[in-house]
C-alpha cells in the first residue's frame, strides 16, 4: 500500500467527459485529495462522495484538489457525477493499474475480482502522502475529520 511519507504514485486517468487527468499537473497547487470507491451506485458509495461533495466549501478554502477514483467507465462515472451534482472530478481506472499501484486493489468484492478498497490519501505540494486510510469494509466510510484536518494542516 501506497504510505504516509512517500511520493505518491503518478496517474493518468480519464475523467467523465473522457479528457486524460494527470496528477502531476496538480502537485504543488494545493492538497490533493485521492478518494478510491468500489463501485459507482451502491449505497455507501454514494454517501461517500456525496458527503465531500457536501464538504467542497472547507477544501476549497484550502484550496485542495479533490478526485474520486473507481474501475467503473468513464461513461458511468458521467452519470454518476450528474445524478449526484458532484463537484469534483470522478477518474476512471477502467484497467485497474492505479488501485494496484496504491496498493487497494479488492480481489474479492461480493465475488467480483478487481475493485478498489475504500481508501483515502492526502497528497502535499511536494507530491508526498500526508494521510492514508484504507478500509477493508467496505461498508466503512472515511475519517472525512481527519481528512479534513490533514488537507489545513498542509494546505
Amino acid at each position: 500500500m501506497a504510505q504516509v511519507g512517500e511520493k505518491a504514485p503518478h496517474f493518468a486517468l480519464q475523467n467523465t467527459e473522457g479528457s486524460v487527468v494527470n496528477l502531476s499537473d496538480h502537485i504543488g497547487k494545493g492538497p490533493v485529495i485521492v478518494l478510491f470507491f468500489p463501485l459507482a451506485f451502491t449505497g455507501v458509495c454514494t454517501t461517500e462522495m456525496c458527503t465531500i461533495r457536501d464538504n467542497m466549501k472547507a477544501l476549497n478554502e484550502s484550496d485542495a484538489t479533490v478526485f474520486g477514483i473507481s474501475v467503473d467507465s468513464f461513461f458511468t462515472l458521467g452519470q454518476f457525477k450528474s445524478m449526484n451534482n458532484l463537484n469534483f472530478d470522478l477518474l476512471s481506472d477502467f484497467n485497474k493499474d492505479v488501485i494496484r499501484s496504491y496498493g487497494v486493489y479488492n480481489g474479492d468484492f461480493f465475488g467480483m475480482d478487481g475493485v478498489a478498497n475504500r481508501s483515502a490519501f492526502v497528497i502535499d505540494n511536494d507530491g508526498v502522502i500526508q494521510y492514508a486510510e484504507v478500509l477493508e469494509d467496505a461498508g466503512n466510510e472515511p475519517n472525512y475529520a481527519e481528512i479534513l484536518e490533514k488537507v489545513k494542516e498542509v494546505a
